[in-house]
């Protein structure tokens, strides 16, 4: 596509917009189809985002994406229109706002909430350095039920300053959208004009706005531009997920995330199935989300037990909270929720869940790297935060069979939980199960035992063994399926000198640290692969796990010189 030039947007005429419009929402989506993306969501703000790029003088003024699903029209009329074919591809441009890619993108985001906190941070910094600029904070519905929005709204009139917010309500997150600010929006869009709710954090409202069509857009950014010289300002308006594009409009949710690689089997479907199948024999069975009911494969158990099923919005760390209190009257309560935001459950996980050894079981979806997203969404941290927490069993299990099987275990354990797994896999085999044991793949009468953690790790190794096996050498090999607590017992029994470990988790804090200490002082020695200090950036996902770490080259060559050292 070609560039966009600044006075293209800010000296055209409505007509010429709007064909501009169509050329950007053209090239959204020939560029998703090609790369993947999130497709219906940037669809829906091309307008809006044209509005805004005519009406505010970036990269002087600031714009906060909230999550930043949206930002694609943003890049385009930024600059990047050349790269965006290399959108979520490695050493390309990213899918979300990143800082160090653009002097337009001011805020790194990709989880939801931020906006308004940081809106108000750079608005404040402005004021103290006597600077002349404006702040926009772009928040979807589906974040403005999260609960870091109000501590935001909250703290408006003691920072005393003024920001814009513009609410773009497409009645969606990725799921549609659920709960009382949900509703409160909604009757707004039919003409209710109650603002008192607005109005007493301090803010100006206009609203509500047809975010798709242009001729509304610009008078009403306009008149929110003036009244932000008295104070701040939201802008409420209403667009269309998928816009411009009849088979997005009919199924925003299916197109949110759009990807051209053949499906493959997911572990989601898998969660659903077994979970629906345990809730019909056990009456405390209750599961939990946290905005993401279809991505998390739970569908059919809200179709089947919806007195039982909860859909709190993107409220990770309320729902955390929530499944402990139901387990504590007696609940058995699993909360699906990807590796990326359980981070924002630590506290509540520690303090609510583990502290009152609560049997609440987290379903980790997305766990290791995940690829295309990029920083915000590799879930490479869950082993170590997890690892530390007293209480709490983790399970990774090997393929989707294996999942199954722990699930069905988890039925009756009477504990914190939490099973970790990647987005997709096979479907394979389980052997017997028993929660806290490791399982022997492989045995040798080699001098080398490797420990593998998940299905990445573990189809790793085998490629690794068969190279191995190749060139006459051979080695053990064991699926770590539960590694916290260690298996002590097998541990303690290995007669190995050579102990390796693999993981899709950073080294630091996880299980090859865990190993490590647990044998120290047994005169055997731990190799430890996993990922190394850093954000992992977008890219394809393999990839990225060897250059991060995860090296099958690396790992073989090590292999080969124990061979050679006996």
């Amino acid at each position: 596509m070609r560039n966009i030039l600044r006075g293209e947007v800010k000296n055209a005429s409505l007509e010429q917009l709007n064909a501009l419009c169509g050329e950007i929402r053209e090239e959204i989506f020939r560029t998703v189809s090609a790369c993947g993306g999130h497709l219906s969501s940037n669809l829906g703000t091309v307008e809006l985002t044209v509005a805004l790029h005519r009406t505010f003088d970036f990269p002087k003024d600031k714009i906060v994406f909230d999550v930043g699903h949206q930002c694609y029209t943003h890049k385009l009329l930024s600059g990047r229109a050349k790269l965006f074919h290399t959108l979520r591809k490695e050493g390309g441009i990213s899918g979300f706002p990143k800082r160090e890619e653009s002097e337009y993108d001011c805020y790194g985001t990709g989880h939801a909430g931020t906006a308004i906190s940081a809106a108000l941070g750079i608005a404040k910094a402005r004021d103290i350095k006597g600077e002349d600029f404006e702040v926009v904070a772009l928040v979807g519905d589906g974040s403005f039920n999260n609960g870091l929005v109000y501590e935001a709204l909250n703290s408006l009139s003691v920072l005393n300053t003024r920001v814009l917010i513009v609410l773009n309500d497409n009645g969606m997150s990725i799921s549609p959208t659920v709960g009382s600010t949900h509703e409160v929006l909604e009757t707004m869009k039919r003409g209710d004009r109650d603002v008192r709710l607005f109005e007493r954090y301090g803010l100006r409202y206009r609203g509500v706005v047809n975010g798709n069509d242009l001729g509304q857009l610009l008078p009403a950014l306009e008149e929110a531009k003036e009244l932000l010289k008295e104070g701040s300002v939201l802008l409420h308006v209403a667009t269309k997920k998928g816009q411009g594009y009849p088979f997005s409009e009919n199924a925003p949710l299916e197109t949110h995330g759009f990807s051209p690689k053949p499906a493959a089997k997911e572990y989601a479907s898998a969660l659903g199935e077994e979970l629906s199948a345990l809730a019909g024999r056990d009456g405390r069975i209750v599961a939990v989300t946290a905005a993401m009911t279809d991505s998390l494969g739970l569908r059919p158990f809200f179709e089947k037990y919806p007195e039982r099923a909860f859909d709190v919005g993107i409220c990770e760390e309320h729902a955390s909270v929530l499944c402990a209190a139901l387990a504590a009257e007696g609940m058995k309560p699993y909360y699906a929720v990807y590796s990326t935001f359980l981070q924002r459950c630590f506290d509540e996980i520690i303090h609510d869940v583990c502290g009152q050894d609560l049997p609440v079981t987290f379903c980790v979806d997305r766990a290791g790297v995940t690829g295309e997203d990029g920083e915000t969404h590799q879930g490479v941290f869950d082993l170590s935060y997890l690892s530390m927490i007293p209480n709490l069993t983790i399970g990774v299990p090997k393929n989707i069979a294996e999942f199954r099987a722990m699930l069905r275990a988890s039925a009756s354990f009477g504990h914190p939980l939490a099973i970790r797994y990647p987005r997709s896999g096979k479907e394979g085999t389980a052997s017997p199960l028993e929660i806290g044991k490791f399982e022997l793949l492989h045995s040798t009468m080699s001098d080398i035992i490797i420990l593998a953690a998940g299905e990445r790790c573990i189809g790793l190794a085998e490629d690794v063994r068969e190279r191995l096996l190749r060139e006459g050498m051979d080695v053990s090999l064991v699926s770590a399926r539960f590694v916290k607590p260690l298996d002590a017992v097998f541990l303690d029994a290995i007669a190995e000198k050579y102990v390796v470990t693999l993981e899709d988790n950073v080294l630091s804090g996880g299980f090859g640290d865990a190993v490590a200490r647990f044998l120290r002082g047994s005169g055997k020695q731990v190799f430890s692969f996993g990922l190394r200090d850093a954000f992992i950036p977008h890219g394809e996902a393999a990839s990225l796990a060897a250059k991060y770490g995860l090296d099958g080259e690396k790992i073989f060559a090590l292999i080969k010189e124990l061979h050679a050292r006996g």
